[in-house]
C-alpha cells in the first residue's frame, strides 16, 4: 500500500460519504450477470463508479459498474453492481479498492457473491454454495506492503474469513423458502483463459470445490478490517475436465445466473432480512 492510494481511498469516502444520509448496515457485492437478475431496487440513489475518484471501473459483460445505496429489508445496503478484476490488468489494490472503501465507511458487513465454476463432482451447474474458506491462487495478495494500521493488523487471522454464524442464518433462511444451498471452498485463479482441466485435477486435490476468478481479494480485506463476511457462489457451469464433452464460454455464465437469478435474489432478500 502506498501513500497514494492511501489518500485515494480517503477521497473516495469523503465523496461516497457526502452522498450518504447514514452509514450503510450492510455493503452486497454482485458478482457476473449478477447485477441483471438482482434487478434495481426501488428508492435510493445510484453512483457511477466513474464518480468516485481513484475507483477502477469495470470493463466485463455482466458489470455494470455502479452502486445503489438505499433501504431495503427494513436497512440501509449499498449494492455494488459489478466487480474490478485482477486479470482486467488493475492492480491488487484496484481489486480491494471497494472494499477497503466500505470499511473505512463504518459498514460492519460484506454479503459477497460471483459466478464459479464446480470442480466437486457432487455438484451441478446453477447449484447455489455457501462459502466456507478459500485458497488464494492469484499470485498476490491485497496486504502486501506497508499496513494500514487504521483497518487491521500486520498479520490478520484468516481462519474465520467467512462469518460462521452468518453462513449459518444463511442455511436456515434457504430452509425456511425451500432453496437448495451446498456448502464449499472456493479457490481463485488469476484467468482471463479457463482453467485446464489438469489445473482442475489439482485444485480438487488442493480441497477446492468451486473456482473463479474473484472475491479472495475482497474477502482478505474485508476480514483484515474486522468486517463479517458471507460468501454466495453460483455454480455456472462444471469446470474443465468435469465434464469432457462441455465447452466453457463466458456467455454460459451469464446465461446461468440469468436462469438461477430469481431463486439468488429471493435467497439474498431473506438473508438481508435476517442481518
Amino acid at each position: 500500500m502506498n501513500d497514494g492510494h492511501w489518500m485515494k481511498l480517503k477521497k473516495a469516502v469523503e465523496t461516497v460519504t457526502a452522498r450518504l444520509e447514514k452509514t450503510p448496515d450492510v455493503a452486497m457485492t454482485l458478482g457476473s450477470g449478477l447485477s441483471d437478475a438482482f434487478g434495481q431496487p426501488e428508492g435510493g440513489i445510484t453512483i457511477p463508479c466513474s464518480e468516485i475518484p481513484g475507483f477502477p471501473v469495470p470493463t466485463i459483460a455482466g458489470h455494470s459498474g455502479e452502486f445503489w445505496i438505499g433501504p431495503l429489508c427494513g436497512k440501509t445496503i449499498l449494492i455494488q453492481r459489478g466487480r474490478a478484476h485482477y486479470y482486467e490488468g488493475n492492480t491488487i489494490e484496484d481489486v480491494s479498492f471497494a472494499t477497503r472503501m466500505y470499511a473505512l465507511l463504518g459498514i460492519p458487513t460484506l454479503v459477497v457473491t460471483n459466478a464459479s465454476g464446480a470442480i466437486n463432482p457432487d455438484f451441478r451447474a446453477g447449484d447455489l454454495v455457501l462459502l466456507t474458506d478459500h485458497i488464494n491462487m492469484l499470485g498476490v495478495n491485497p496486504l502486501r506492503g506497508a499496513n494500514i494500521d487504521e483497518l487491521g493488523p500486520r498479520f490478520p487471522d484468516m481462519s474465520a474469513a467467512y462469518t460462521p454464524s452468518l453462513r449459518a442464518m444463511a442455511k436456515r433462511v434457504a430452509a425456511a423458502e425451500g432453496i437448495a444451498v451446498k456448502e464449499g471452498v472456493y479457490l481463485a485463479a488469476l484467468g482471463p483463459s479457463y482453467e485446464t482441466p489438469a489445473e482442475i485435477r489439482a485444485f480438487g486435490a488442493m480441497g477446492a470445490d468451486l473456482v473463479g476468478m474473484s472475491t479472495v481479494p475482497e474477502v482478505i480485506v474485508a476480514a483484515h478490517a474486522g468486517m463479517n463476511v458471507l460468501g454466495l457462489s453460483i455454480a455456472t457451469n462444471l469446470a474443465a475436465g468435469v465434464d469432457p464433452d462441455a465447452s466453457l464460454t463466458h456467455e454460459e455464465v451469464i446465461e446461468t445466473t440469468r436462469r438461477k437469478g430469481a431463486e439468488m435474489r429471493r435467497l439474498l432478500m431473506g438473508i438481508l432480512e435476517q442481518l
